[in-house]
């Protein structure tokens, strides 16, 4: 029998992953026009201080088709092992500057976070070729990487609960792994990210939602968010959703020029204390 599931789980996945790529294009369409004249530049918003001190540095933690893939592993000094685990996942511009600043950022409040890579050490500049190694990625091999970066935590890291979190490109990867490891994740939140809406696939979800989008993102409009919000509460799955007004997508993105830095700060604290409450 647990052959069995373990057959049905693999399908249901296969089937999940080709319904996404379906609408691939379409999705990256709308990207590309969120993100026109947007570049991922340093500003003041993205000087932050940090909670506790931290120590950060780069690690090998999976290996995907042969190919060993690094991210950007920090946690807070001084603190025991055992401490909750965070999931990374980058905006469409790749493992940048600014992941690595909201990874110290979130090791800061006392996790152990590894800022994962689905791009294999690219890192984007410009929209054009952010969609384009957006647009390559392969879903399989992504959850490949993301099912090691969870192993990684919990194995190597000794991490006792784990977390997912991911902005843009990185949300919609936040909640493909909740899917893809119902049972293993403990609290995920989705800051603007591709959202899947059907009852079936969301019902296997077990663990706390926290959504966060902006009224004004086209590419992710309130009208869909609305309906993930239905379709959790229809198949019984905990969550807590917020639409800002005013608010576009990358709205949290410190480094872009996008940046709302109110809507920013609330929905940080609200991140924080849901890690809080679910992880600790």
């Amino acid at each position: 029998m647990k052959q069995l599931g373990k057959l049905l789980f693999g399908a249901s996945l296969v089937m999940l992953l080709a319904g996404c790529s379906s609408d691939k294009k379409d999705y990256l369409d709308r990207m590309a026009e969120e993100h026109d004249g947007d570049v991922p530049v340093e500003n003041a918003a993205s000087e932050i201080s940090l909670s506790s001190a931290v120590t950060g540095e780069e690690v090998t933690y999976a290996t995907v088709n042969g190919e060993d893939i690094t991210g950007y592993l920090t946690k807070p000094e001084g603190m025991d092992q055992n401490r909750p685990g965070l999931i990374v996942i980058h905006e469409w511009w790749g493992l940048n500057d600014n992941i690595r600043m909201m990874t110290d950022k979130l090791a800061g409040e006392g996790y152990t976070a590894l800022a994962v890579d689905l791009y294999n050490g690219r890192v984007a500049e410009t929209p054009e070729n952010a969609g384009k190694y957006a647009g390559s990625v392969n879903s399989e091999e992504a959850i490949d990487n993301l099912k090691q970066a969870y192993n990684y935590l919990a194995e190597q890291q000794g991490a006792a609960n784990i977390g997912t979190i991911g902005w843009c490109f990185g949300g919609g990867w936040s909640l493909q792994t909740a899917l893809a490891l119902p049972q293993q994740v403990d609290a995920t939140v989705i800051y603007y990210g591709r959202l899947i809406i059907e009852n079936e696939q969301l019902k296997k979800l077990q663990m706390p939602i926290l959504g966060i989008f902006g009224a004004e993102d086209s590419g992710i409009p309130p009208e869909q968010v609305k309906k993930f919000e239905a379709a959790l509460n229809e198949v019984g799955v905990t969550n807590s959703i917020h639409i800002y007004d005013g608010a576009g997508h990358a709205f949290a993105n410190p480094s872009g020029n996008r940046y709302q830095k109110e809507a920013a700060g609330d929905a940080w604290t609200k991140t924080t204390a849901f890690f809080e409450k679910h992880l600790k």
